[in-house]
């Protein structure tokens, strides 16, 4: 455990949001996240604290990604990974359903392969699932960027829980009934529609009506298994 008696304050009660937050969604924080939860207005100064924390050893940072935080922890990244790249034997792995992609983009129509069976399955980490019952629990395959400022790349598996609700902010796979279409979002009610918010700088959140739309499942984790 690296020292944090050398860091300020503010940069501790950064680095405790952080771990909170990943430990809570399975992805970082946004700086905007970051500057919210701990009373900063500035993005600039959050920027300038998390770059401390990086010169510190107690992050690290990808570029070009608006979560591409990492905590490190006995020189290790802590992150979205693989049971193959923990080295994690079966037994203290879970097995769950992949039932093939969805689209994080413009909604398309429902993909050939996501149908009522699993086209594959995937390994994770129990603490992968966030508590859920393992029989609610199922992957998707990531394609496009649309939500590539939440870390989630095309070609990535996000984890989900079924449910057929959700609370504004949350990631969900949406089925949009009079389009038969599908989409990853960000979901928010606002009465008379919904939006459905992508991660991404340049692409518009699309509004639909609340009767032809869908929820899915929600979003627990993201992995990669590619290196």
């Amino acid at each position: 455990m690296k020292d944090r008696t050398k860091l300020s304050e503010r940069q501790r009660n950064i680095l405790r949001f952080i771990e909170n937050y990943i430990d809570s969604h399975g992805f970082p924080p946004t700086i905007r996240d970051i500057g919210k939860a701990t009373g900063i207005e500035s993005t600039s100064v959050v920027n300038y604290n998390l770059n401390k924390l990086v010169n510190a050893g107690h992050l690290r940072r990808e570029a070009r990604a608006s979560r591409g935080l990492r905590l490190v922890k006995n020189g290790k990244e802590s992150g979205r990974k693989s049971a193959q790249q923990t080295g994690l034997s079966g037994a203290q792995t879970l097995n769950i359903p992949m039932f093939g992609n969805i689209v994080a983009g413009q909604p398309v129509p429902i993909p050939e392969d996501m149908g009522s069976n699993p086209t594959d399955h995937v390994e994770v980490l129990p603490s992968m699932l966030r508590g859920a019952d393992p029989s609610q629990v199922w992957a998707l395959r990531v394609k496009g960027d649309s939500m590539i400022d939440a870390m989630i790349n095309d070609g990535d598996i996000v984890v989900l829980r079924r449910q057929d609700t959700a609370r504004d902010g949350e990631m969900v796979a949406v089925y949009l009934e009079g389009s038969n279409e599908v989409t990853l979002k960000y979901f928010y009610n606002e009465g008379d529609r919904i939006r459905l918010q992508p991660a991404h700088p340049t692409m518009q959140p699309i509004y639909v009506d609340p009767a032809n739309c869908r929820v899915q499942g929600r979003v627990l984790s993201v992995l990669r298994l590619t290196v």
